[in-house]
């Protein structure tokens, strides 16, 4: 994987299988390996969001991400996320991911306490000099508490810290404006940080995203239906903003599936989570849909609810 060639396409964050004692099952996530790699996706993302990486203990985060780099056997970069409160707990991981074989790491800014600018930006330098793998920043401040800024962004997209960002923030006019900030639509190859990659993880407006000059996608949904957001992906690239449109609105509907779990019984985390493990299961890529404690599991009618979507947008035969 090239720092300078900018990362592009569809990069889903890849759920962690647990069988039902809570461990991670290498036999499923072996098979949505395959399952991703043969929807034509460009790259993975373990330990994401989506991976349930805050639930993992370190020697599960290592199983996963072990098994996630020997079954992609260099078919496509595999980036590690190393997401944890501190510097010197997130070094420990990156050093892990780098021994594991991860072509590149992932990391948010440091969180428990709120933190400066220049405490974020010692972060992301204290990691891409100690461990020789490029680097990208995932702006999640729902659950960090910190947003990167595009000025922060541009500091470290110049002094080649960063060598992107996947946009979390569910700011659209933010990411637009760092997009901008950097170069444009059309000005980024010749830009302050030409080789630097702008990943949306929104399933909902990645047409709109890629038409305004994002490099690609990182979807959760994308681990239930690859080859959809790469066919959305392709449709954008080809100029053919028909059919790009016409798929992403068939994925706003999929999107539905998250909704899965009763708001008043249980977080939209587990909701969307269990949601995305049960469609897999149902898919046949999956032996469980268990989600890592304490997140409350789903139940019949929440899983009948996933597999009428999942039937609706032509992921199974219609009844």
């Amino acid at each position: 994987m090239s720092s300078s060639q900018p990362l592009s396409g569809v990069v889903p964050p890849v759920c962690t299988p647990l069988d039902a004692s809570g461990e991670v099952d290498t036999a499923s996530l072996t098979r949505l390996v395959e399952h991703l790699v043969g929807g034509g996706v460009h790259g993975l993302f373990a330990l994401g969001s989506s991976s349930e990486v805050a639930f993992l203990t370190d020697p599960q985060r290592a199983v996963a991400l072990d098994t996630v780099v020997e079954a992609v056997a260099g078919r496509v970069p595999v980036l590690a996320g190393v997401i944890d409160m501190t510097t010197p707990r997130v070094l420990v991981h990156a050093e892990a991911a780098r021994k594991a074989g991860a072509d590149a790491l992932v990391a948010t800014a440091p969180f428990y306490a709120r933190t400066h600018p220049r405490e974020i930006a010692a972060h992301f330098r204290a990691i891409r000099s100690t461990v020789d793998l490029p680097l990208y920043a995932y702006d999640l401040p729902v659950s960090v508490h910190s947003k990167l800024s595009a000025p922060l962004v541009r500091e470290l997209a110049e002094d080649g810290t960063l060598a992107g960002l996947k946009d979390s923030s569910g700011d659209e006019g933010g990411l637009r404006r760092l997009m901008v900030e950097l170069g444009g639509r059309h000005g980024r190859a010749d830009g302050p940080a030409p080789s630097f990659s702008i990943l949306t993880g929104s399933e909902l407006t990645v047409d709109a995203a890629l038409l305004a000059g994002a490099d690609g996608v990182v979807p959760g949904l994308g681990n239930v239906d690859p080859a959809g957001y790469v066919r959305l992906y392709d449709a954008v690239r080809g100029g053919d903003l028909d059919r790009a449109v016409k798929e992403q609105e068939r994925l706003v509907e999929l999107f539905g599936l998250v909704d899965a779990g009763p708001e008043d019984e249980m977080g939209r985390n587990s909701s969307a989570i269990g949601a995305f493990k049960h469609a897999l299961r149902l898919l046949g890529v999956f032996g469980h849909g268990t989600t890592a404690a304490p997140q409350i599991q789903l139940g019949e009618d929440a899983v009948a609810h996933v597999e009428r979507h999942l039937r609706g947008a032509g992921l199974l035969p219609v009844r």
